[in-house]
């Protein structure tokens, strides 16, 4: 064997051995998207900048550490139902690259393009995104949940 046919030979080796590891420390990931549940998908319209939901016992939406994504003429937005009248809703845009967030294990949503992870604040608990998710103003009254974008 010829030098120059070896040399191109063991990197092609060493190549195939380098994605092959990158590969597997990405499949790892305890939390990777395809181990996130997907998210129950609402389409609520959105009038004058307004969001508003019916939140009652048919609701995704009606037991407390449940969560949603909204898919609006307004943008994608995320709602957790974080106590007995408290609602939190931010922005569905991940802050690493622009993906939509779409899966959500009970504590925490998850990108389904790289694996970041956000608290139901919106607030990254585990990267590769650095930044939280935009927060959006709720209010819980009589059933009704209203989202102002």
């Amino acid at each position: 064997m010829r030098r120059r046919d070896f040399c191109a030979h063991t990197w092609r080796l060493v190549s195939i051995g380098t994605l092959g590891s990158f590969a597997g420390a990405c499949s790892s990931n305890p939390m990777s998207p395809s181990s996130a549940p997907a998210l129950a998908v609402l389409t609520p319209p959105v009038v004058g900048g307004t969001i508003t939901l019916n939140v009652d016992a048919s609701s995704p939406l009606q037991a407390v550490g449940s969560a949603v994504l909204l898919q609006t003429s307004g943008g994608n937005v995320l709602v957790a139902h974080t106590a007995q009248s408290s609602f939190n809703a931010m922005t569905a845009v991940c802050t690493h690259e622009g993906c939509i967030v779409n899966g959500y294990t009970g504590a925490a949503f998850v990108c389904p393009c790289h694996g970041s992870q956000y608290n139901t604040n919106g607030t990254v608990v585990q990267g590769p995104a650095v930044a939280a998710l935009a927060r959006y103003n709720t209010q819980f009254t009589n059933g009704v949940l209203t989202i102002a974008l």
